[in-house]
């Protein structure tokens, strides 16, 4: 099982491309399962997740090509995907593939759309909380579906199609957003969708829908309306950059130090993160070609973030701020209000020294001046770069382990680092 080594106390400085955000890929893949024409999309992120889904769109009978690079591409501009699902040969999603990430389970929207019938595993997936499918089955019963759970699968079936209708989420949902609009673009009227997920990717997956045919309109804010069409046709699509690896860089230059250009990202999809850094001492500057990061002499100063939903502080980034906090010239407290069991990187940044106590949904961090290297283990995707951050900046070695956690979303994050100064290697046993 690979590693990584990292021996701290190197500034950053040079270029970051920012890859195709993760969040977007994987359900604009899921997509496809709407069409017997052809899904092209560009700047797909070459990661372990979007690898599993082809794996699971395969079982289902599509046909997945992947374009490589061309004369003149750009370090990490991302594969483009050709995604045919002309012959669906089985709509069941088994066990042994959907357990191995949460976002394979969305394929019941466009299946039983299209085919009227779906039967998908209960998903397994990440170890940071339940993140029920309750609100997703809700949703398609809205829209007319039989549903019901045997064997620990979902059983889902529509036979005269799928009926537009009001769908009124009790709270804040991505995946239920990403379900409802999925699924409303075949049914027969219109779905209005109240109190929808605002995440910049789910108005790229609508943008691509539309594209394809959809009739969406208000994604991206709390009201969705999509007017139900017969079918849909074929498309061309980039990927949005990822905000995230864009707000994880960032943080990571904010920890050591240097200056970085995030040649790609998009300020106003993290400007609450970049807000909070610009508070913890960071130059933050945009223009048309990415974000500028900088922190050259000033100390880190201590924030209070508390994370909610699109546009404010993403909970994907509380695990690298927490690390950076760690070396602030003070107390801080963030407070996370999406996902329970969401700090089980605490223990792993104690070993580096950090000090760190927990009230509930709060974690208060008492920063102290150095970080000492030391052997870690990677919990869950976004906590294991939180422990990269913090070895980036600790004195000595630092190896992280259990590593796959972070290629399910980190296109050659060892790779990208090094170029810029950071001393870090991969170690395959």
């Amino acid at each position: 099982m690979d590693r990584i080594r990292i021996v701290g106390g190197n500034k950053l400085n040079g270029t970051i491309q920012i890859s195709g955000a993760k969040n977007a890929a994987l359900p604009l893949m899921i997509a496809g399962l709407l069409t017997e024409e052809t899904l092209i999309l560009d700047n797909v992120p070459r990661l372990a997740d979007v690898a599993q889904l082809q794996r699971i769109l395969g079982n289902h009978g599509v046909d997945i090509t992947s374009v490589g690079k061309r004369p003149g591409d750009r370090a990490y501009q991302g594969q483009t995907l050709h995604i045919s699902a002309a012959n669906i040969i089985d709509t069941t999603a088994p066990y042994e593939l959907v357990s191995r990430m949460r976002a394979s389970f969305w394929v019941i929207a466009p299946l039983v759309a299209r085919m009227r019938e779906a039967k998908v595993s209960l998903p397994g997936g990440c170890a940071i909380g339940t993140r029920p499918v309750d609100l997703l089955m809700m949703a398609l019963k809205k829209l007319g579906a039989d549903i019901s759970i045997d064997g620990g699968y979902v059983i889902a079936s529509a036979p005269g199609g799928l009926r537009g209708a009001t769908i009124d989420f009790p709270k804040v949902t991505v995946s239920g957003t990403h379900v409802a609009l999925m699924a409303a673009t075949l049914a027969k009227g219109t779905t209005v969708i109240t109190n929808a997920a605002c995440e910049p990717e789910i108005a790229d997956v609508a943008a691509c829908l539309n594209k394809m045919g959809a009739h969406v309109t208000g994604a991206g804010t709390p009201r969705i309306v999509v007017e139900g069409v017969e079918k849909l046709h074929g498309a061309r699509h980039t990927v949005l950059p990822d905000r995230i690896e864009a707000g994880t860089y960032a943080m990571a230059v904010a920890m050591t130090g240097g200056e970085v250009q995030l040649a790609g990202a998009r300020p106003e999809l993290l400007q609450s993160a970049l807000d909070v850094l610009v508070q913890a001492g960071a130059e933050i500057s945009a223009d048309t070609g990415g974000i500028r990061v900088a922190r050259n002499g000033a100390g880190i100063h201590p924030v209070t973030v508390v994370t909610a939903p699109f546009p404010g502080f993403p909970t994907d980034l509380q695990a690298q701020l927490m690390a950076l906090m760690v070396c602030a010239q003070g107390a801080s407290e963030i407070t996370e209000t999406i996902f329970e069991n969401r700090f089980m990187h605490v223990q792993e940044l104690a070993r580096f020294g950090a000090r760190i106590s927990l009230n509930g949904e709060t974690a208060r961090i008492e920063g102290i001046g150095q970080l000492r290297g030391a052997p870690v283990m990677a919990t869950d995707l976004r906590a294991s770069v939180s422990l990269v951050i913090a070895g980036l900046a600790a004195e000595g070695e630092t190896m992280v382990n259990r590593v796959y956690h972070l290629d399910r979303g980190f296109e050659r994050l060892e790779e990208k680092l090094k170029a810029c100064g950071a001393s870090i290697e991969r170690i395959s046993d």
